[in-house]
């Protein structure tokens, strides 16, 4: 099993290689910034795992098990709404 190791920023500066090192043959290590998890550092493999799409969104909608399940989402009718952007 994988353990995400916790490294405050000033050791994964210090120690960067060992920090990539740690991320690809352990798993995800969380850098910190006082003492709240800040960013993931992730081995290539491991970020190409999860980006990668397993299905269109038409494949997923048409497997969806809300399929044919009489849920209905009524369309609002009228004008656009104003923003204040």
């Amino acid at each position: 099993m994988k353990h995400m190791q916790e490294w405050p920023v000033a050791a994964a500066k210090a120690q960067f290689s060992q920090l990539l090192e740690q991320a690809r043959s352990h798993g995800p290590q969380t850098v910190t910034r006082h003492g709240r998890p800040a960013i993931v550092v992730v081995s290539i493999e491991d970020w190409k795992a999860k980006a990668k799409r397993s299905q269109r969104l038409t494949e997923f909608l048409m497997h969806s098990p809300l399929r044919g399940s009489g849920l209905e989402a009524p369309r609002l009718k009228g004008k656009w709404r104003k923003s204040a952007l």
